[in-house]
């Protein structure tokens, strides 16, 4: 057979077999991988083919970094390094609990939304009189945090955590993926809700700039992956960082009311083992409900027991209740989503 007649097998970077503390200590510009091949530049593909479809025609690129973002001045889209090598994504779940956007649903359910922001810039909509009054201010400043009203009709439910509540940015962001999503219904499901507004503004506004080409835009590839500094590990120790709850004192209240440090209970069980018996189903009951971060979640539970073994709590209570006064203090404490400033402010993300 000549030579090249047969696809050769792609081969394997030396990190993908390295022990966990190896990988960890490797560079993230020392990775080496690219968006080209994978499934996720499939995902992006198909996000273009729905852009065309609608005949906006703006054409996302992409690239490689350390997360998800859109810079406001190029029409692109930044995807996490996980995503594009198994054995990143398998760190990535082990580290942080989850990998966001690691399947082809939750990939297009992002891009859709990063698509909004793309749109938004490249035909500069925030500047228009109606934008405003729907949507307000895109200059207005992101929050650190920011606590959304989950029975708020006001604003459309796409990602998790209620996003659109969060900026001006995120709210259109939100409102254009779910008009662009094949099949929503939006007209429908969304028929008795004020924010059917906006999606109806969004329906005039695409109809308005179809066929039409924005002004031109550097396709630049801002925090490309060979460009950052720091380990895996450094990576990671910030991330955590970020998503861990900083006071564990603000469980105090809550826990002495569920559990009980008084004598007539000291034969009761152990606080602490009745959390850490029954922590994963907390876990998944909490972020079900409220979208929140698998691992912000299992930091505030570390913070909880140490709380407990602090306080010295037992529980008196069944683990059916424990789980269920759990789930409910933890769900209503998530709804205060924590939000990361520092890249926020400079790109849509």
């Amino acid at each position: 057979m000549a030579q090249g007649a047969r696809a050769k097998k792609k081969s394997e970077p030396a990190w993908a077999a390295m022990p966990e503390d190896q990988l960890l200590a490797t560079p993230l510009a020392k990775l080496g991988v690219k968006l080209k091949g994978t499934w996720a530049a499939d995902c992006l593909d198909q996000l273009n083919a729905e852009l065309r479809e609608k005949r906006i025609l703006v054409r996302a690129h992409g690239w490689i970094s350390d997360e998800w973002f859109s810079p406001i001045d190029s029409p692109g889209i930044a995807f996490p390094f996980y995503l594009a090598h198994p054995r990143l994504m398998r760190l990535e779940r082990k580290m942080m609990l989850e990998a966001e956007g690691g399947s082809e649903r939750e990939c297009m359910r992002i891009l859709r939304h990063e698509a909004g922001h793309i749109v938004q810039y490249a035909f500069g909509l925030h500047r228009k009189k109606r934008w405003q009054s729907l949507f307000g201010r895109a200059s207005k400043k992101y929050p650190d945090h920011y606590r959304p009203d989950p029975t708020s009709k006001g604003y459309v439910q796409y990602l998790r955590r209620w996003y659109a509540q969060c900026h001006p940015d995120e709210d259109f962001a939100e409102t254009f993926a779910v008009w662009l999503t094949p099949r929503s219904n939006w007209r429908k499901r969304y028929a008795d809700w004020p924010a059917l507004k906006k999606l109806e503004y969004v329906d005039e506004i695409m109809e308005e700039i179809a066929g039409r080409k924005p002004p031109p835009q550097k396709r630049t590839e801002v925090g490309a992956l060979r460009q950052l500094g720091g380990t895996l590990g450094e990576h990671y120790a910030e991330k955590r960082k970020r998503y861990a709850v900083e006071t564990p004192t603000v469980f105090d209240r809550d826990l002495t009311r569920i559990f009980s440090n008084e004598d007539r209970h000291k034969r009761a069980g152990a606080a602490v083992s009745v959390i850490r018996r029954n922590r994963n189903e907390i876990i998944r009951s909490v972020s079900r409900w409220t979208g929140e971060y698998p691992f912000a979640i299992d930091a505030a539970l570390d913070d909880m027991m140490l709380r407990c073994r602090m306080l010295k709590l037992r529980s008196p209570i069944s683990d059916a209740k424990v789980r269920l006064d759990l789930t409910a203090m933890l769900s209503s404490k998530a709804v205060y989503t924590h939000y990361s400033s520092s890249r926020r402010q400079l790109f849509a993300v």
